[in-house]
């Protein structure tokens, strides 16, 4: 565990030593930012609902930018095999890329409470809620970011591997949306999948199991799948 430690400070010193961290830090607080003023200003609620409301979708676009490189550009240039013959192994390289993509959504997640403290500084802030949105954007927010590391992992191409983290990112979002329209026989497993949908429940300040162990599951799935991405270039 220390060799994916190890892999994940020197990720994220280059995200912060390239304009990457910078470029996606700003679109992410302005885009959020209109969120959140806008429903304070705007429709006059003094909450984080339109913050958290859209999250999820914003994520999806953020997300794969921030992990399109992790795998994909290592392996593009060569400097993977360099990387994998170190005394490292392919799951602790996967769950330091993991871990270092996270390590930068926490901290534009800790940007955005600056939000929250503007509420508190008008009223009286809903700590469930809140609480609970944090928790939830946080456990998203780890899935995405498996989501684009099982991409970059798939591919040597950054462009391809945002572009598929995207798809599979927005689909999961837009399961939510289209549950209702579906066959019924599908509706509940279209609902069960809906990243979207599990997330609703936790912004409420509702913390249920069974949302928690999705998030996980799709962690584990999709750092799985990237570790065994990685070990296919043994079998060649």
């Amino acid at each position: 565990m220390n060799a994916a430690l190890v892999i994940t400070k020197r990720d994220l010193r280059t995200y912060f030593n390239s304009p990457v961290a910078y470029i996606v830090g700003a679109v992410y607080m302005v885009l959020s930012g209109y969120l959140f003023f806008n429903t304070l200003f705007i429709e006059k609620q003094a909450e984080m609902r339109g913050y958290f409301g859209l999250t999820p979708m914003l994520f999806s676009f953020i997300i794969p930018a921030i992990t399109m490189r992790l795998l994909a550009e290592e392996k593009g240039s060569g400097t993977l095999e360099l990387l994998i013959t170190m005394p490292v192994r392919d799951w602790e390289v996967v769950v330091g890329k993991f871990l270092a993509g996270l390590g930068l959504l926490a901290v534009l997640l800790g940007l955005t409470l600056v939000y929250a403290f503007t509420l508190n500084a008008i009223g009286p802030v809903d700590k469930g809620p809140t609480y609970g949105g944090y928790f939830g954007l946080l456990l998203m927010g780890g899935a995405y970011v498996a989501i684009g590391v099982m991409a970059s992992s798939l591919t040597r191409n950054q462009i391809v591997s945002f572009i598929l983290a995207f798809a599979i990112s927005f689909a999961l979002y837009l399961f939510g949306r289209i549950s209702q329209i579906v066959p019924p026989a599908l509706q509940r497993l279209i609902a069960f999948l809906s990243i979207d949908g599990h997330f609703e429940q936790i912004s409420r300040g509702v913390i249920d199991s069974r949302d928690i162990v999705y998030y996980l599951s799709i962690m584990v799935v999709c750092l799985v799948v990237s570790t065994l991405a990685l070990e296919s270039r043994k079998w060649k």
